[in-house]
């Protein structure tokens, strides 16, 4: 396992979730990022000359290892797990963990599990039928420091994936203008 996933997946696992309404973030200029309902790749790609995905772990996770909130939100199939750091000039800025239910890994969907290095964002929203739902935030770290994560369901062919992103330090969430 690698330091970035011992170091990142316990803070994305003890998280407590809120729906984001709940966080009053719009107008924010971290609610302008958490808020986000198209990809989140192309957008930090904006905000670079190189962005890059490195993939830390791609693994089968039998249904019972999910919490009861992912089995709510994603039914009762064994999930492909993908745990990715997002890049921006050589510099993490997210770490994202996404898990799709084996039982969509086929037909149109069956490149999901063959993604490499390409980001997910750029596959799920490069049609039409993508939408983000049910996405959740959560403030980690201290309160004077705070990091971010959200926490939604896609939907590429009204199928469900979800997704949990981490925003590090470096990441242009926090960026002051």
């Amino acid at each position: 396992m690698s330091e970035f996933k011992q170091l990142y997946s316990p803070l994305l696992e003890g998280a407590v979730w809120y729906p984001a309404v709940e966080w009053a973030l719009e107008g924010s200029a971290v609610g302008h990022w958490l808020l986000e309902s198209d990809s989140l790749s192309r957008r930090l790609a904006a905000h670079c000359r190189v962005f890059s995905v490195t993939v830390l772990e791609q693994k089968i996770v039998n249904n019972g290892e999910l919490s009861l909130s992912e089995r709510a939100m994603l039914g009762i199939s064994d999930c492909l797990e993908r745990t990715v750091m997002l890049q921006g000039d050589q510099q993490s800025w997210v770490y994202a963990r996404t898990l799709i239910p084996t039982s969509i890994l086929c037909g149109e969907e069956s490149d999901l599990a063959e993604l490499g290095t390409d980001p997910l964002g750029y596959r799920v929203f490069n049609g039409s039928n993508a939408r983000r739902d049910a996405l959740e935030i959560a403030k980690l770290g201290m309160p004077e420091r705070p990091i971010w994560a959200r926490r939604s369901r896609l939907w590429i062919n009204e199928k469900p994936l979800l997704v949990a992103e981490l925003f590090l330090d470096g990441s242009p969430v926090y960026a002051r203008k």
